[in-house]
């Protein structure tokens, strides 16, 4: 038996798709035929780093050895962590301006003085330090305590957002009263202040995970955008149902300006506000 170097390089077509129904059936993200190269090169990282011989070894390992930290890994080779402050910014003037006073009003009439948000597929915080950021320049939301949970499905992920530190790439589309208010610049890297670091509590939810979605209730507004197009509809339906259960009545939930419920779920109706679609809990 030879002992040349580890033969990770291909991945059968058989192993493939046993991986393949390993990760859907952990996250409800499906992995297609045209990503199987994308899979091979990001794997035969981990390979390395566990010193396995072929992806049947690393198979073998996800069923029967592998712990939390490995699983994270494994999804964080499958999503892209494309993201960045005040990203799909009609959305975010639609949640302040309207959606944000509307609640509050709501709220204060049934005796609530409190704001409920959540980030679903949070990545590295820009999404919730945002939300954040919006709700502390809002003079209305002053009195109300403010709970923004944001969770992700990556502890590396969701290490990095705790850390509050970002690239310019990350805040190149921060309005620069905010980049100077909430951020130190040191030398190119940009540090968030503690303040709004800290109205944020992140959380490792996965979001086809009924027990997972259900540390959640009462939630106002939840936010999960650019990570339904990851699942396929199955999935969706699924993740949907659970943010439809932990949203409060007649809450709203945002998905990304190219995603649509259409064809997914009737439990929401659409409501288009400044050409921006909202969807309500019916």
């Amino acid at each position: 038996m030879s002992t040349s170097s580890p033969s990770y390089k291909m991945i059968s077509d058989e192993v493939f798709v046993q991986l393949r129904d390993f990760i859907y059936e952990k996250t409800g993200i499906y992995v297609p035929d045209s990503k199987k190269y994308f899979l091979e090169n990001r794997l035969s990282r981990i390979l390395k780093d566990k010193n396995l011989q072929s992806f049947e070894d690393y198979l073998y390992f996800l069923k029967y050895s592998a712990n939390k930290h490995d699983l994270s890994r494994l999804f964080d080779s499958v999503t892209t962590k494309e993201t960045f402050f005040f990203r799909e910014p009609q959305q975010l003037e639609v949640f302040v301006d309207i959606l944000l006073p509307q609640i509050l009003r709501e709220n204060s009439h049934k005796g609530r003085k409190d704001i409920k948000i959540w980030s679903a597929a949070c990545s590295t915080g820009e999404e919730p330090y945002t939300i954040a950021m919006l709700l502390l320049e809002k003079p209305e939301a002053a009195l109300f305590k403010k709970e923004i949970y944001a969770s992700d499905i990556s502890e590396g992920a969701l290490n990095s957002a705790r850390r509050g530190i970002y690239s310019a790439y990350s805040v190149r589309n921060i309005p620069q009263q905010y980049l100077v208010k909430y951020f130190k610049d040191s030398e190119g890297v940009y540090i968030l202040s503690d303040t709004v670091k800290s109205m944020v509590k992140f959380m490792n939810i996965n979001l086809v995970d009924e027990k997972d979605v259900k540390q959640l209730k009462g939630i106002d507004i939840v936010f999960c955008r650019n990570v339904l197009i990851y699942f396929d509809d199955k999935a969706k339906k699924k993740a949907i149902s659970y943010i439809y259960d932990i949203l409060r009545p007649e809450g709203f939930l945002f998905v990304g300006t190219s995603e649509s419920l259409h064809n997914i779920t009737k439990a929401f109706r659409p409501i288009v506000i400044n050409k921006v679609v909202v969807y309500q809990k019916v």
